[in-house]
């Protein structure tokens, strides 16, 4: 048997694949969690910034 055969047939390299998947979609799911964070972060901070300019120039 050819070590590329006895690798498919390997239940634990079938449980390896497995997790990798769920860990790339963990991942996946991280990076979109995190961009929404970052645009609300983001829109929070530039709130902020406009504030302070306004009353830096007054009434």
């Amino acid at each position: 048997m050819t070590p590329f055969v006895a690798m498919l047939r390997d239940e634990d390299a079938a449980s390896l694949t497995e997790y990798a998947l769920v860990l790339a979609l963990i991942a996946v799911v991280a990076i979109v969690g995190l961009q929404h964070v970052y645009e609300a972060v983001s829109a929070t901070l530039n709130n902020v910034s406009d504030k302070l300019t306004a009353s830096q120039s007054g009434p």
